[in-house]
């Protein structure tokens, strides 16, 4: 069996060093609010290129801290409007609709599965305050058009970037492209903790400062609260895990890469079809690919050994969390969400793996 993603060969990899990590943590007495968090939080910043990384609990905490430190400082009001892709995972819009501001949602390119830039401007309105950026499947969605249209229009260009570390464009890393950007560490992720772990990346100070304080309670110092907060730290442990971990991202990114190109140059069957190649330098968190026949497509590569995945079944607005969105139609959304199979991509296989994966969608008629 090909499995679609093994945690435990992926942590395997690097077992002594994690296992010495966390021992160390353990030792130390301190577990959160410690030495190992501040290391992390300097070495991702600067990874990253930006000049401030806040560590929380969660890539939706990300998201939802950014949100809700720009209201604090009053650059977002309750209903003003963000941009936002229609094909994400439910995360980015829950960030945007529990801090009551309004989601509009955009299609994507069906070529490339990204927000479609060219639908972004009839999308404005007098209440739009941010473009939030999905680099959805470890895929650049940024382009100098959305930029643009931020600048023109005086508005936030805020990421997504729970999917895509590591992910460039022309040299700089996705989440310093834009004013600020949320970080997931959810273990099946390219920078993967052992549990839940999230991050918040941005050169403005004082964003980073009320985001702080804001997953600290709303406390900036012991006991005294600005804000009605939350609590969403990171934990020592987890630190010490991607401080391990993110020494070989960029190694484990390139055999993924590698993985990758092989699929895009050698799958050839004409009821299948993959996203378009970007000019940028995507990490491939997922692999997607699109087929009418998706359910007997996935039982096809089960019953030959092949585990795949569904990313994802349901779009955000036709989930019931949103019910009262249930009747719109975004119908090339609904396409992917309806033909999108993800097929195993990822540093642990070999090129024997791809070639039986490539040698099976090619045979499935």
């Amino acid at each position: 069996m090909i499995e679609y993603l093994s945690l435990k060969r992926i942590t395997a990899m690097h077992g002594d060093e994690i296992n010495k990590a966390i021992s160390d943590v353990v030792a130390s007495g301190w577990y959160l609010n410690g030495s190992t968090v501040l290391c992390l939080e300097e070495r991702y910043r600067t990874y990253i290129g930006t000049q401030h990384c806040v560590s929380c609990g969660n890539g939706l905490d990300a998201l939802h801290l950014i949100l809700r430190a720009y209201k604090e400082l009053g650059q977002l009001h309750d209903g003003d409007e963000i941009i936002v892709p229609a094909n994400t995972y439910i995360a980015t819009i829950l960030a945007i609709t529990e801090n009551n501001l309004t989601p509009v949602l955009v299609e994507p390119d069906i070529t490339t599965l990204e927000i479609d830039d060219s639908r972004i401007e009839a999308a404005l309105t007098s209440r739009t305050r941010a473009i939030m950026l999905v680099h959805l499947y470890g895929r650049c969605a940024y382009t100098e058009r959305i930029s643009n249209i931020c600048k023109q229009h005086k508005i936030k260009l805020i990421e997504d970037n729970a999917q895509a570390h590591g992910c460039t464009y022309n040299g700089k890393l996705t989440g310093s492209l834009g004013d600020a950007a949320a970080h997931s560490f959810y273990p099946g992720k390219n920078l993967g903790a052992l549990g839940d772990a999230g991050a918040v990346t941005t050169n403005d100070l004082e964003l980073a400062e009320t985001v702080r304080t804001l997953g600290n309670y709303g406390s900036s110092h012991k006991y005294v609260f600005d804000y009605q907060g939350k609590n969403s730290r990171m934990d020592e442990i987890q630190a010490a895990v991607l401080n391990v971990k993110l020494q070989y991202l960029d190694e484990e990114n390139a055999r993924r890469k590698e993985i990758a190109h092989y699929f895009e140059q050698h799958i050839k069957n004409n009821r299948i079809s993959i996203p378009t190649v970007l000019n940028r330098d995507n990490v491939y968190h997922i692999f997607p690919i699109l087929c009418a026949e998706r359910d007997r497509l996935q039982d096809f590569l089960k019953e030959n050994g092949v585990q795949t995945m569904i990313h994802y079944p349901i779009p955000p607005h036709k989930q019931k969390a949103y019910k009262e969105w249930n009747a719109l139609s975004f119908p090339i959304t609904e396409h992917i969400h309806r033909e999108e199979l993800s097929i195993p991509c990822n540093q642990t296989m070999s090129l024997s793996d791809a070639e039986q994966i490539v040698t099976l969608l090619n045979n499935f008629h």
